[in-house]
């Protein structure tokens, strides 16, 4: 039984993993990076989230290795905390209350006890650069309130303060301005570039800064595209600069090597390049990074570097700028057209992704599963290029078929429109295209739905089209001479009124067929395409439209634009009831009759949970986000729940996702982040931080589960027989590289014994004749199996009496 109050809405991924720069363990094992109000931590080599570091009540915005400790890090929050982790164990260490918000962080080896942070004073524009004392304390939360000023008007972005010179001065830039502020002197050189919008002089903004580790050399980025390296800034008349130019848009950021001998620098280009000696003839590029570089990390030990691009993806490079992994987060597109589905067969969410594509990702691991190219051209990076837009997709005969739309329109009369379907591959287990209509209809397609019953002989496609049609779509032998070739041909043309079509839904059971023209909801008989009956509220138009499911499928629901939600019922062919109600989101729940509908109100979003066959919502949540949400799914649960509570059982069998306006996806939860760790996930971090070794897998833990299984059957007649997967030594024996395995030969026998001794349906008389017989394989412990037989004997004669036979040990 799970608490009510347990129950909260949650990020439940999505997040942005590009909004700070990443950061490397000391030994980079592991990657580090901001997620909402998390920060994950990530292998290097496997790709998968080890840990999930929650503790932050807003979000995370810098993250830093404590450099007097390398296996702890720094996180600092808008909540005004900086938390101290063991981010090996995901352990929060220490919070330091600061009590302000905190937009960046940054720490110094020469700073024993203090951190740099930006926060804004008074006006909201107006940022400085603190030092905060962390003072030392055994308790959990100490209050950090020793702020001592360094730096004043600068930019809130961390990429525009940079340390240099081991700790002797830190750079701030902002619009013209580059500041640089001395420790030891306690004095800043402040030196300005033009302004002025001349040829020469254009967009001298600086985007970014990064210093030298060991040099007085200090790298700005800036609008046009140009790199300045500043040097000799102690004195602001005999400063000098050089300028290193490749890239045609601005520079996003800028990172040195460990050792200072080359300069990192990315941008809109998507290409990294290296700047070797800072020079602009020896430069190395790694091109075709897919998306605009908006961040560059380097690794402590330099062995690796990392960008982080703006669709939310990690790329993990090696010294010789080769890529090595890949971490993708949900991708985030400039809007979605889609809404979001789910995958029949993966259970993923599936929404546009990158350009062009539809990306499938993982809700459960909240890792991106792979792309699927859609409109299968080159995406052009041009703002004022007007691109092919991926606008409808829909999933269709349980994951067999996938039907998606693209259009692309330059003016009013000049429409490209193209449906494609493609059908699942059990062979190379990915969609293939089927077919590829052209222009299916004379305007934009508005809806699209397939017919899911299970009953359902013939695949069957419906799209409605601002057109005034809407047309039906069967899966029908091709003309092949082999008669195996299949494709789609339109079946059928409906319309009413010439009124435009603007939804289309299948009833459960897929013998009805609903479709809105406007202000008008029609019912169609799909056998024979028949027109049943019509409902007519003049509420304004029909903007959702859905079936009921379950004892609930007699009845159909629309929302109108004006904000008026109606249930009809379609055996009196009436109006059951209605209600003022904005609805934004409708979503009915594919395991029972439960309904979700998201309205919009000045304050924020609210969520209603209902059946059709009553008005009275059984859940209702004001303000589950202060913004816009655009699209919900419900999503079935593996393991349902167990909310015993009437307002919660709508939870029980399936999930509620929603979207909202700034992309975040947010849920209903009741488990903490590091809960949804995937069992390979754990696995593989008990593997790095745990010092075992293939042979104390199989060998220790057999035998003390050995032991254990032992004593569990003496005391109980009989056992229930244990799953073969949850034995160590065939596990460990799967999980183990190959090429450190000992030989079959000796692996054979230990194999083949943790399969015999996991049968535990012996009755308690036939255990003592097995501790003999390994009594007698084992002869090389002699002393350990003679201790291990006293001790089974003795339980054995005390629990079961003298029905046991009397064993001789090996010494009588």
């Amino acid at each position: 039984m799970v608490e009510e109050e347990n129950i909260r809405v949650v990020r439940c991924g999505g997040s942005e993993l590009n909004f700070r720069r990443a950061v490397f363990s000391a030994d980079s094992k592991y990657i580090f990076c901001v997620s909402g109000d998390f920060v994950k931590v990530y292998s290097t080599v496997t790709e998968e989230c080890v840990h999930i570091l929650h503790g932050h009540r807003n979000l995370v915005t810098g993250i830093q290795l404590n450099p007097n400790n390398h296996l702890q890090l720094y996180s600092c929050s808008l909540d005004g905390t900086i938390k101290l982790w063991d981010y090996i164990d995901g352990i929060l260490i220490k919070t330091f209350i600061v009590g302000c918000k905190l937009h960046a962080l940054f720490t110094l080896a020469q700073a024993e006890d203090s951190v740099f942070v930006i926060v804004n004073k008074e006006k909201p524009d107006i940022f400085q650069l603190v030092s905060v004392k962390l003072p030392k304390s055994s308790s959990q939360e100490v209050e950090a309130k020793e702020l001592s000023f360094v730096l004043d008007y600068i930019n809130q972005s961390p990429k525009c303060i940079a340390f240099g010179n081991e700790g002797v001065y830190v750079a701030a830039v902002r619009e013209f301005y580059l500041s640089v502020y001395f420790f030891k002197k306690k004095t800043t050189s402040r030196f300005t570039l033009s302004s002025s919008r001349n040829k020469k002089h254009a967009k001298n903004n600086f985007t970014c800064v990064a210093c030298h580790p060991t040099e007085d050399c200090i790298a700005s980025g800036h609008m046009d595209g140009k790199i300045r390296l500043w040097r000799n800034f102690y004195d602001d008349k005999k400063y000098t600069y050089t300028c290193l130019h490749w890239h045609h848009d601005m520079v996003m950021d800028l990172a040195f090597s460990v050792t200072g001998t080359s300069l990192l620098s990315g941008g809109r280009e998507s290409v990294l390049v290296e700047w070797r000696d800072a020079t602009e003839k020896n430069k190395e590029f790694l091109p075709r990074l897919g998306a605009t570089i908006e961040h560059i990390s380097v690794s402590p030990a330099g062995d690796l570097f990392c960008t982080s691009h703006s669709d939310n993806k990690i790329i993990i490079i090696h010294r010789n700028l080769e890529a090595s992994a890949v971490i993708q987060g949900l991708v985030k597109d400039r809007s979605i057209f889609t809404g979001l589905m789910i995958d029949p067969r993966t259970k993923a969410l599936v929404l546009n992704g990158k350009p062009g594509h539809l990306q499938f990702y993982s809700l459960q691991s909240d890792k991106q599963l792979y792309n699927l190219d859609i409109i299968q051209q080159e995406y052009i990076n041009d703002y004022g290029l007007i691109q092919i837009e991926l606008t409808k997709a829909a999933f269709g005969c349980f994951g067999n078929w996938l039907a998606t739309v693209e259009q692309r329109q330059e003016k009013e009369t000049e429409l490209e429109l193209q449906m494609k379907l493609w059908m699942y591959n059990k062979k190379t287990q990915g969609f293939i295209l089927n077919t590829k209509i052209n222009m299916p209809h004379e305007d934009c397609i508005t809806a699209l739905c397939f017919c899911n019953a299970e009953k359902s002989e013939q695949p069957t496609l419906v799209t409605a089209s601002k057109d005034g049609y809407f047309k039906v779509w069967i899966l029908t032998d091709d003309s092949d001479i082999y008669k195996k070739a299949v494709g789609w041909t339109c079946d059928f043309v409906g319309s009413y009124h010439k009124y435009q079509a603007t939804n289309c839904c299948f009833s459960e059971d897929g013998s009805l067929l609903a479709v809105s023209f406007e202000e008008i909801v029609t019912i169609w008989d799909s056998v024979t395409w028949e027109l049943k009956c019509t409902f007519c509220q003049r509420a304004g138009k029909i903007r959702h439209l859905c079936f009921g499911r379950l004892t609930c499928s007699k009845y159909l629901l629309g929302a109108t634009e004006n904000g008026i939600l109606c249930c009809w019922n379609l055996l009196s062919c009436a109006l059951e009831w209605n209600a003022k109600l904005n609805v934004r989101v409708m979503e009915p729940d594919p395991n029972s009759e439960n309904i979700a509908a998201i309205s919009q109100s000045s304050v924020g979003s609210d969520l209603f949970v209902f059946k059709p066959s009553e008005p009275r919502p059984l859940y209702i949540q004001k303000g589950i986000s202060r913004e816009k949400v655009q699209w919900g799914v419900f999503v079935p649960r593996d393991v349902p729940e167990s909310f015993t509570s009437e307002a919660y059982q709508w939870l029980n069998r399936s999930q509620f996702y929603f979207l909202t306006k700034s992309q975040s996806l947010l849920t209903f939860s009741t488990k903490s982040p590091e809960e949804k760790l995937t069992p390979t996930s754990k696995q593989l971090l008990a593997e790095e931080s745990l010092p075992t070794t293939p042979f104390y897998f199989i060998l220790g833990k057999h035998r003390q589960q050995q032991d254990e299984k032992l004593n569990e059957t003496l005391e109980n007649e009989l056992v229930q027989l244990p799953l073969t997967e949850n034995i160590p030594a065939i596990s460990e024996l799967l999980h183990t590289p190959a090429h450190v395995l000992p030989s079959a030969a000796f692996l054979c026998s230990m194999f083949v014994n943790s399969l015999l001794l996991s049968k535990e349906t012996k009755s308690a008389k036939e255990i003592p004749e097995d501790v003999d017989m390994e009594e007698e394989k084992e002869s090389e412990d002699s002393d350990e199996e003679n201790d291990f037989t006293e001790k089974v004997q003795d339980t054995s004669n005390t629990g079961l009496g003298e029905d046991i036979i009397h064993q001789l040990s090996k010494s009588e």
